[in-house]
């Protein structure tokens, strides 16, 4: 079974990944730990993508594709994969749909955890951290007794630059997956979309109940 979990930044999809591997046994594979164990292992495809990587820029998908058929194709990952943490890019998708379908698979799920845009703005961009100690609190999840200042030390909060409203905005535009790309799998029957406004427990119940 290979499944691709959907979801703008702020969904939880990294969490939900990560219990539904459990849940479901399937080996849980995200970008960034592939990239990470390619290049502390110089493997060839390590090096080409660390050349890209050193210079800020993204890792051709051509590459990305080859480690991603090298991982799969470990023993591990025989009963099947859940892919997590890929880019939102159309394209890539279309070649990791035609590099599975060349080892006669395919994609059985893709998984929509779906937010509003409010909701995501209030998760990404309610954090303030404490200039004293550093301790770190939410507008929604987590405040502080008084606003502004921290309980543990008294300290002023303050937000970092990523975590201001008009720099979640622009994240958000940038890096939720593209209508073609929901399109393209709501065509081939594989979509399922979960609320991801429910609790954490309701959001991992509704993604097993989409699998099975």
């Amino acid at each position: 079974m290979y499944i691709v979990l959907l979801g703008p930044p702020g969904a939880g999809k990294g969490t939900q990944a990560q219990r539904i591997a459990a849940a479901t046994k399937l080996v849980h594979i995200s970008t960034g730990d592939m990239f990470r164990e390619n290049v502390k292992n110089e493997t060839p495809l390590g090096k080409l993508a660390n050349e890209y990587m050193s210079k800020g820029e993204l890792v051709p998908d051509e590459v990305t594709i080859k480690m991603l058929l090298e991982r799969i194709s470990r023993d591990d990952a025989r009963a099947g994969v859940m892919f997590d943490g890929f880019f939102c890019f159309f394209f890539f998708f279309v070649a990791l749909d035609a590099a599975l379908e060349g080892n006669g698979a395919k994609v059985d799920h893709a998984l929509l955890i779906s937010v509003r845009d409010e909701e995501l703005m209030s998760r990404l961009g309610g954090r303030w951290i404490c200039r004293g100690c550093g301790r770190l609190y939410h507008e929604k999840n987590d405040p502080p007794k008084k606003q502004g200042v921290c309980d543990a030390c008294g300290g002023e909060l303050y937000q970092r630059e990523d975590d201001r409203p008009e720099v979640v905005a622009s994240r958000l535009e940038k890096q939720k997956p593209p209508a073609a790309l929901i399109e393209h799998y709501r065509k081939a029957g594989s979509l399922k979309e979960i609320n991801g406004e429910q609790s954490l427990d309701a959001v991992t119940a509704a993604l097993l109940e989409a699998i099975r």
